[in-house]
């Protein structure tokens, strides 16, 4: 069905209107959702009009309209990708099976684990991004953030429709949990640990859409390989609107980093390092941006796992998770007598090991991640040389400022070299943002409400949004 039903509570294309009891639970579950998003939702916005994207199709074409709407009257809903005539499952033991409709039984409580964990990183990231509209340097930013939030909000829908559908009890009170934990609680906290850190800047913002978000696209198109029909067709849809978190992480850094370069050369800084000489300018210096690189895409990473992984290999064992876009890759998906290197912890050394390649999935995935973040570290790179200066963003080694797998109980450098805790911890602040580089993006966060204008230390966007002109009302704030 690809239909949406824009009249019932919820909009779906799932024939929701025909299952009365599904549809009951889930108009129960819609209040706390609504008192979820008013509480924990955009702080201080609630009331205002934005200029938000709205999914009313899932075609590839014209699947959304555009238009001001009210945050909390968003029209959230169900929406899967169309079904696939005689797919068959593509890894895995069940390779070559048709498609499941229906939970297999005995891995009910597997697949139930992925949908949670999958769910509660979408209301953990509102969560975290709740007061940046306080400080938001242009219009067309806040738009942004807010067109985030709500479509977080929507994949968080998806999670909960097939908690409610294919899980019973269970499921219900899995989506009852998903808006009690709160990012960053010590009591409730979110299941994965880069969705308790703080967002309290627009770079953190940007870092996160671009890294972590990132993590999520590799996750979802993970998730969409899966022979469980309904969780593949859901994320298949997500990946559509998670291009647009990606591209807001991609081109504000690039926007920070092209303004910075602009206002170096205006004031002929020869010297990019000179840390104290570019701030004093009003903008973010390079290195302070590398040192949020290293933070958020070494968090990030954690996200991952395990590069040896159990739980990783029984998921695509049963064909319940694949691997980033399965059927493109080469092989017999089974990995039953095959091997993937393995950067590993051996005598003191990073080294590649070969690993049986079913224990590899987790390490697999991550190296897809690593290699699309080359990609958009190459752009932000040119922006640089365009500009005139010898300077490149880099990404750190996979086993630098781990908690989680193979890396987490060593000290690495940022270039890969193992040492020892003591020199770590002397040298932390040459790596990762300290107090200093904190307070600094702080100071700099202003609100910048005045239709076209921007903070100081952000360029403008190349082009607005669906068109639009630069001096465009994106939120509609009153005098």
């Amino acid at each position: 069905m690809s239909n949406v039903d824009y009249d019932s509570l919820i909009p779906n294309n799932v024939g929701l209107a025909s299952d009365r009891r599904l549809q009951r639970a889930l108009e129960k579950w819609h209040p706390g959702f609504i008192d979820w998003w008013k509480t924990m939702g955009p702080d201080g916005f609630q009331d205002l009009e934005v200029y938000l994207r709205t999914a009313i199709g899932v075609d590839p074409e014209g699947w959304a309209r555009f238009g001001y709407v009210k945050m909390p009257e968003y029209r959230w809903g169900i929406l899967l990708a169309p079904q696939e005539k005689n797919r068959r499952i593509a890894f895995g033991r069940h390779k070559g099976e048709p498609v499941w409709q229906e939970v297999p039984g005995e891995y009910r409580a597997m697949l139930r684990r992925l949908v949670v964990i999958q769910g509660d990183t979408e209301p953990a990231s509102v969560e975290q991004q709740r007061y940046l509209g306080h400080t938001a340097p242009s219009l067309y930013d806040m738009r942004n953030v807010f067109q985030v939030n709500v479509e977080e909000g929507r994949h968080l829908w998806a999670m909960v429709y097939l908690l409610h559908k294919y899980f019973g009890r269970d499921g219900r009170e899995e989506a009852e949990d998903l808006l009690m934990r709160r990012s960053g609680n010590q009591d409730k906290p979110r299941i994965l640990g880069a969705f308790n850190e703080e967002t309290p800047d627009w770079l953190s913002f940007f870092m996160f859409t671009t890294f972590t978000d990132r993590d999520g696209k590799m996750q979802l198109e993970a998730l969409a390989q899966s022979g469980f029909d309904p969780l593949a067709r859901t994320t298949r849809f997500m990946l559509t609107e998670e291009g647009h978190h990606m591209f807001v992480g991609r081109t504000g850094v690039e926007r920070v980093v092209r303004r910075t370069c602009e206002i170096m050369r205006k004031n002929n800084i020869a010297d990019p390092t000179d840390t104290g000489a570019v701030r004093k300018l009003g903008v973010i210096d390079l290195p302070t941006m590398q040192k949020k690189i290293n933070f958020h895409y070494s968090v990030t990473l954690d996200l991952f796992g395990a590069e040896i992984s159990t739980n990783a290999s029984n998921a695509y064992n049963a064909s319940l998770k694949g691997r980033f876009r399965e059927t493109t890759i080469d092989d017999d998906h089974l990995l039953h007598d095959s091997t993937y290197p393995v950067l590993k912890h051996v005598n003191g050394k990073l080294v590649n090991v070969d690993e049986p390649a079913i224990n590899a999935v987790n390490s697999r995935l991550c190296d897809d991640f690593i290699a699309d973040c080359e990609q958009v570290l190459a752009t932000w790179n040119k922006a640089i040389a365009d500009h005139g200066y010898d300077y490149r963003l880099s990404l750190p080694s996979r086993a630098f400022h781990r908690a989680v797998g193979e890396f987490s109980d060593i000290y690495a450098t940022p270039d890969g070299n193992v040492v020892g805790q003591a020199e770590w911890e002397r040298r932390r602040e040459e790596w990762l943002p300290d107090n200093d580089d904190l307070e600094f993006l702080l100071s700099l966060m202003e609100q910048v409400t005045e239709p076209g204008k921007f903070s100081h230390w952000i360029a403008p966007p190349r082009a607005g949004i669906n068109g639009k002109p630069g001096d465009f009302e994106y939120v509609r704030i009153a005098a």
